[in-house]
């Protein structure tokens, strides 16, 4: 019986993975070939998907981008015992691409069959659960902070700070919430974890629950993920028929249950009391903090909020001990952080590494430069409120701090490349726009100021008065991010003020095209 994974990740099968699969089947059948099919995760190298791998004595041997009509070739080519062909790029592990990564969070995805509690054991599942059922929620929280891990949603607060003071707060019923609203752009590392490891998150919401004295958890996926959602729900569902949730976890003393609540595509759920507005049954509206959600927070209760990077880390670091993850990154920012490479690039996807790479490095070494072929312009780097940088600032480390003293801010760790043909008075619009139309209105500065700012970006590409109303803009910029309730119109500065400081001349040419 001949092994073949062919990726159930949702940007495989919209390039035609599932067709793909149904060709191999079929001409296995007919060919009497002994073949089982396993859907696993995307390797996150999208420019080859759908990518094939056949398992063979040597290895995992790749074959991609595959279309369903190159599967009788592979077949003649002898593909089922690893035989050489023009769409091989030989055993996948080696593959230069995936090689020099350093894949902690993501170490499973694309190894494994997503929905198989005997195959995510075989790889080193549920290791760091039993270990923290030997640890008091005290010694847990100590080993997260010992670690030094942040919060990888955006806001880079210390994780085991963050559990400590639920662990803290009195009250005798407390809740775990992953948010898994992933809304910025360029952004799908929390949707193809959920895809291709659906049993690293709950794992990590289980040990969230014991550290923090929390029985109940939530996942909150936006509507946009339908395929999440059913491999999340799925995934559940065989956690309580293993006995891993439920009142006797693992058998133990400790219980924990969970349930996914889907988000109706608002991208202010994304911000923490927004969405626990949401999960609670009501429109996504920013609340005031404090109290902060770690004192009163679902339902008014101590609640731990973490995205699904910050909690696929703590399996991680359970797993094989806090310095050990500590040992990666740089400065405060240890560990890794999962970049996702989005936009004009020859090589989109997921590539996980340490803290410390720079961005030019992520550039050219990852993304192979740009798609067009033309030089690299510009990239904003953490979502849709990220700054823009220019190639003079392509030495910068990705790490937090680095990017702070930037003027710019990681993120959730989206990386959007552009061309020389990008006009930034356009970009420094949109993200105007962007906030009109995604703020919930709750705080008068995010709620208006962005639509001032769209008008008077107006004027500036029309060429009235531009010096004037580039002032007004800059005063508009200060107001929002320091009148803000959120970091919603906080943070939609940023953008604007990157394109004033770093590509002034397209508001003086709305064009901005530079052949």
């Amino acid at each position: 019986m001949t092994t073949v994974f062919v990726p159930r990740d949702s940007a495989a099968r919209s390039v035609g993975a599932d067709e793909v699969a149904a060709a191999i089947e079929t001409l296995a059948t007919q060919r009497g070939a002994s073949v089982e099919i396993v859907r696993n995760g995307s390797r996150g190298m999208m420019w080859l998907e759908p990518l094939v791998e056949v398992v063979t004595a040597k290895g995992r041997v790749a074959y991609g981008p595959v279309t369903p009509g190159d599967v009788a070739d592979l077949f003649a080519a002898g593909f089922l015992d690893g035989n050489p062909h023009g769409l091989s790029q030989g055993l996948t592990d080696q593959i230069p691409w995936l090689a020099e990564q350093d894949r902690l969070t993501f170490r499973r995805v694309g190894l494994v069959d997503p929905l198989s509690t005997e195959d995510y054991q075989a790889h080193d599942g549920l290791i760091a659960l039993r270990r923290a059922l030997t640890m008091t929620p005290g010694q847990i929280c100590d080993e997260v902070t010992e670690s030094g891990l942040r919060g990888r949603g955006g806001a880079g607060f210390p994780t085991g700070v963050k559990w400590r003071t639920v662990l803290d707060a009195s009250g005798p019923s407390k809740f775990v919430v992953c948010n898994a609203d992933e809304g910025d752009s360029g952004t799908f590392a929390d949707r193809m974890l959920m895809e291709g490891d659906p049993f690293m998150l709950i794992e990590a919401m289980i040990i969230a629950g014991i550290a923090v004295g929390g029985r109940e958890g939530f996942i909150y996926i936006r509507s946009e993920y339908p395929d999440a959602v059913a491999t999340m729900r799925a995934a559940i569902q065989r956690a309580y028929e293993a006995g891993w949730l439920g009142p006797e976890v693992l058998g133990s003393e400790h219980q924990f249950d969970l349930k996914i609540r889907v988000g109706a595509g608002a991208y202010i759920c994304g911000e923490e009391t927004a969405m626990l507005e949401s999960i609670e049954g009501r429109r996504g509206m920013v609340r005031a903090k404090p109290p902060l959600p770690a004192i009163e927070g679902l339902f008014g209760k101590p609640t731990a909020i973490n995205n699904v990077l910050s909690l696929a880390s703590v399996t991680v670091l359970l797993t094989h001990g806090a310095t050990f993850y500590r040992d990666f990154g740089v400065g405060r920012s240890r560990g890794t952080q999962v970049f996702q490479l989005a936009g004009n690039v020859a090589r989109g996807g997921i590539v996980e590494t340490a803290f410390g790479i720079t961005l030019g490095e992520m550039i050219d070494r990852f993304a192979g430069g740009t798609a067009s072929g033309r030089p690299v312009r510009a990239v904003q780097v953490g979502g849709p409120l990220g700054a823009y940088l220019p190639p003079a600032q392509f030495d910068l480390p990705l790490d937090y701090e680095a990017f702070v003293n930037a003027g710019a801010m990681v993120g959730h760790g989206g990386i959007v490349v552009f061309d020389d043909t990008v006009d930034m008075a356009a970009q420094a619009r949109f993200a105007m726009e962007f906030c009109a139309a995604e703020s919930c209105g709750k705080c008068t500065p995010c709620r208006v100021g962005a639509v001032r700012g769209v008008e008077v970006i107006d004027k500036i590409i029309a060429g009235q008065d531009t010096a004037a109303n580039v002032v007004l803009l800059e005063e508009l910029c200060d107001l929002m991010a320091e009148g803000s309730l959120c970091a919603m119109g906080g943070l939609t500065p940023l953008p604007v003020r990157s394109v004033l400081r770093h590509f002034a001349d397209d508001l003086d040419q709305p064009k901005g095209v530079h052949p």
